[in-house]
């Protein structure tokens, strides 16, 4: 980016306005809607009255920022802002913080664990038959070990859209893993999950990404992200999502907290969240049968946590 590209928001009129991360928050919301440095309803030319020094930290920044914050892998001892970038201070560990040691505390007074009882987790697991694989791997505090790592879950809204939600993430767990019975996909090493054009998490040779964990996390442009942001190497060892339950919960959690979270504590529907797991083979129409299983888990279990559905359950 050259010092001519430079620009910022119309609204700040001298320096001491500006904020630098509320720049770089807003730059990120400006290219996620597919605007450009050049849109001239959202931004001006940098005045040459602005300081040197602060367009090249502007510039430094906006180049850190862009390569940490890539599908947000952050160290362990940053926090992944609500727009997707690693730091420490309260824009990045504040109210949105999806993961790190985020400063925003349940406002609801809801624990998860208080919600997901054994008695909730036992109703769900002790429907897996005795062989099954998942019987002894899936454990609640395994869960709750993972759930830890990802404070949004489940805290925020009201306590009625904390249980939507649990409700929610666990119906469609119950449907991938046919009640915590399946660790992997039923013959997924037999499938290509490999998205050669996806260049950024290129597939390793012998390695494949089928389904594997509570949301059946599959391909190397899952795997490689999910990694980097809970801590192992997705793309040389997607097997680990396989052997440590922990690590395979907080698989499931990395997914649900960037696709699906925002979804279910917005009012959405239920429904908007099988379009974000997996709408393109189960929507409009495509698989109605599973769409209605995954609808009958989470009004069931909307039922014991005595809360409503809402609506648009179906998509």
């Amino acid at each position: 980016m050259s010092l001519n590209s430079i620009c910022i928001l119309e609204n700040y009129e001298n320096e001491s306005q500006i904020n630098l991360i509320s720049l770089l928050h807003y730059y990120k919301y400006l290219t996620s809607q597919n605007h450009t440095f050049h849109n001239k309803h959202y931004l001006r030319p940098f005045k040459m009255k602005y300081n040197y020094i602060l367009v090249i930290a502007l510039v430094g920044a906006l180049a850190v920022e862009v390569l940490v914050a890539q599908n947000c892998g952050c160290p362990a001892d940053l926090c992944c802002s609500r727009y997707g970038y690693c730091g420490n201070t309260s824009d990045y560990c504040g109210t949105g913080c999806q993961q790190g040691p985020c400063h925003v505390s349940a406002n609801n007074g809801v624990v998860v664990g208080d919600i997901v009882t054994d008695d909730f987790f036992n109703g769900i697991i002790n429907q897996a038959d005795a062989s099954c694989a998942g019987k002894s791997f899936y454990t609640r505090s395994a869960f709750l070990d993972a759930a830890s790592s990802y404070s949004p879950f489940g805290t925020v809204g009201s306590v009625d859209d904390s249980k939507r939600e649990i409700a929610a993430f666990f119906a469609h767990v119950t449907h991938e893993t046919g009640h915590f019975c399946y660790i992997e996909e039923i013959d997924g090493a037999s499938k290509d999950y490999c998205d050669e054009t996806n260049t950024q998490y290129p597939c390793v040779s012998g390695k494949n990404y089928y389904g594997r964990g509570p949301l059946q996390l599959s391909w190397n442009y899952n795997y490689g992200p999910a990694g980097n942001s809970i801590g192992f190497d997705g793309l040389n060892n997607p097997d680990i999502v396989a052997s440590s339950s922990t690590i395979s919960f907080k698989t499931a959690l990395w997914y649900w907290m960037n696709h699906v979270h925002d979804i279910i504590v917005s009012g959405k529907g239920f429904g908007e969240t099988i379009r974000a797991i997996n709408g393109a083979l189960e929507c409009n129409g495509g698989n109605t049968n599973a769409v209605s299983a995954r609808v009958q888990y989470y009004t069931k279990y909307c039922t014991k946590l005595g809360v409503d559905p809402g609506n648009n359950l179906y998509c």
